[in-house]
């Protein structure tokens, strides 16, 4: 039987208090745990880990105690948020699960805006999703109908009805991707508040919770103490015009709720309704083993608009592990015996001003040229096409392009073969790969860090979502082309920096040891299914197993 993992995100901060009960605890235990944790950190890259681990005296202390993968890999080439929650609770890559990106471009919608969010149900007449980036999307229907397969929590359910599968988070994307279309409980952050899906109510205990947070998000607040370990890091950074990173403590005047989110307070809010939710609904108590899935998103919007090596991050960092002791504190308190499984859906890389000066010199912000906008006007100059509606789609400078359905078939594979030979040509492009070349690879199995872009790329693929062509750039270019608008620091690349997360488990009196040879988060569900009596076979899932026992018995078998 398999071991009970609780995912941790080390993005998060909360205060838990109590001690697990041990009976019958032995390593990972024979006995099926009653509650499993987990935590997804919002762009917790391996190198964010191996960074500040002699650090942590908290929760991310505690879980570097009990089993250690510190070379997991989000193994696909679209690292988002979307993509990767979507293989952490269900086993499989990102294409397969139908999540390719956060947007994708689906041209045979009936409305104007063809951009398609991975968490809307665009079949609600009158809805957009609007732009990923602002503080305040389009009006759309939060929902899991994209994902394609059913999480760990869903298969659960299906074994054992009396189980309950809850997830909450700071992005509707991760909640979702993580509980999936069968929950009890879900929630997000949206606005000054956690929500839930369309006509659900929200419970009592969560409303109030909100009015709390209400009361003081649009307060200020001093800045955050300076860790010893941190001082280093405060070196300010200049970007954009007369902007600069590096230096901020998270000190917030009077009418600043907008940036709430994008610090180490949001996370604690986040914890603050996991525990909750423990509480009020007797998570783990009960006679049937239950799962919350909690997605921790301040490492994300903090490495967004300061990057990752700065005195904002380090603060973070410093947060994130004591928010997590915290919450693992009061988890003890509830007496169930619980796993704890903690990982990241992708990594992240610093902003370019500063790497430039940190020993990458060719590090650089994206062409602001390279755009389906601008390829497409230049393709229809030369294939003397008439422009006055896009010949290209794409929901950003890489990624997935789509070639307009208005044209005949034989002017869409000129199209489109013009447009792969201006894109291929740009110095900052790596790779352009066809669709139906990408479709022609066998999924990849193997050390994922051994698989070749196109094997990557073919991870994050599926046939009726990706795009005609799919554009994969350099090494060290962000395609933010300009910081005017907040961010100065993303991800989405097939490289390492953006792919390695770690993965942990941790449960009281669980064998420590530590496995430097690299796993995939898709291993982590059917590891958790084994230890909880969820079987995941292999023909429905990408991953396997990872025998977490440390001893002679295996937690598979």
């Amino acid at each position: 039987m398999r071991k009970s993992i609780i995912v941790t995100a080390l993005t998060a901060s909360i205060i838990f208090s109590g001690s697990a009960n041990a009976e019958d605890h032995n390593g990972v235990g024979k006995a099926q745990p009653k509650l499993v944790v987990a935590i997804s950190v919002d762009q917790f890259s391996a190198d964010l880990f191996s960074e500040y681990r002699n650090s942590f005296t908290g929760g991310l202390n505690r879980l570097a105690s009990g089993v250690v993968f510190p070379s997991g890999y989000q193994s696909h080439a679209a690292t988002e948020t979307c993509p990767g929650h979507s293989t952490i609770m269900t086993g499989v890559h990102s294409g397969r699960a139908g999540i390719i990106a956060n947007n994708w471009i689906d041209l045979s919608i009936e409305r104007e805006d063809k951009t398609v969010y991975c968490a809307e149900d665009e079949r609600v007449e009158g809805t957009s999703f609007g732009d990923i980036t602002a503080a305040t999307q389009g009006d759309y229907i939060a929902s899991a109908w994209h994902l394609l397969v059913p999480t760990l929590g869903e298969r659960l359910k299906k074994k054992s009805p009396e189980s309950r599968n809850v997830a909450v988070a700071g992005k509707d994307r991760a909640a979702l991707m993580m509980g999936g279309h069968d929950v009890d409980e879900i929630y997000w952050w949206q606005g000054n508040g956690f929500t839930s899906l369309q006509g659900r109510k929200i419970l009592p205990s969560v409303a109030t919770l909100n009015a709390a947070i209400a009361e003081k998000i649009d307060k200020a607040r001093p800045a955050y103490a300076v860790p010893a370990q941190c001082v280093a890091h405060g070196a300010k950074i200049m970007h954009g015009e007369g902007k600069s990173v590096g230096d901020y403590a998270f000190q917030r005047p009077d009418g600043a709720a907008s940036i709430y989110r994008g610090s180490p307070d949001f996370d604690r809010s986040i914890l603050s309704a996991a525990g909750i939710l423990l509480k009020e609904l007797a998570l783990g108590q009960g006679e049937a083993t239950d799962v919350i899935s909690i997605g921790l998103s301040a490492t994300d919007y903090i490495g967004h608009a300061f990057g990752t090596e700065g005195l904002e991050m380090c603060i973070q960092m410093s947060e994130l592990d004591r928010s997590l002791g915290e919450f693992f504190t009061i988890l003890d308190g509830q007496g169930v015996d619980y796993v704890v499984m903690l990982t990241a859906d992708h990594g992240g890389l610093d902003l370019p001003e500063r790497m430039s000066l940190q020993g990458v010199p060719t590090a650089q912000r994206i062409d602001p040229n390279l755009n389906a906008k601008t390829i497409g006007t230049k393709v229809a100059a030369a294939l003397n096409l008439p422009d006055e509606k896009p010949l290209l789609y794409a929901d950003g400078p890489f990624g997935d392009y789509y070639v307009s359905r208005d044209l005949s078939e034989k002017q869409r594979a000129q199209v489109k073969d013009s447009a792969i030979a201006l894109i291929a040509a740009h110095e900052q492009v790596e790779m352009v790969l066809d669709h139906d070349d990408i479709a022609a690879i066998k999924v990849p199995r193997g050390s994922p860090e051994s698989w070749t872009l196109a094997e990557r790329a073919r991870a994050s693929f599926h046939p009726d979502r990706s795009g005609d062509f799919v554009v994969l750039l350099k090494k060290g270019i962000t395609p933010i082309a300009s910081t005017q608008r907040g961010y100065v620091a993303t991800h989405g690349s097939p490289w390492d920096y953006d792919r390695r997360v770690p993965i942990l488990f941790w449960r009281e009196g669980i064998q420590h040891f530590e496995q430097p040879l690299s796993v995939m988060t898709v291993d982590i569900a059917p590891t958790l299914g084994a230890l909880i009596g969820v079987e995941i076979t292999a023909d429905q899932t990408d991953g396997q197993c990872l025998d977490i026992d440390g001893g002679p018995a295996n937690s598979c078998e």
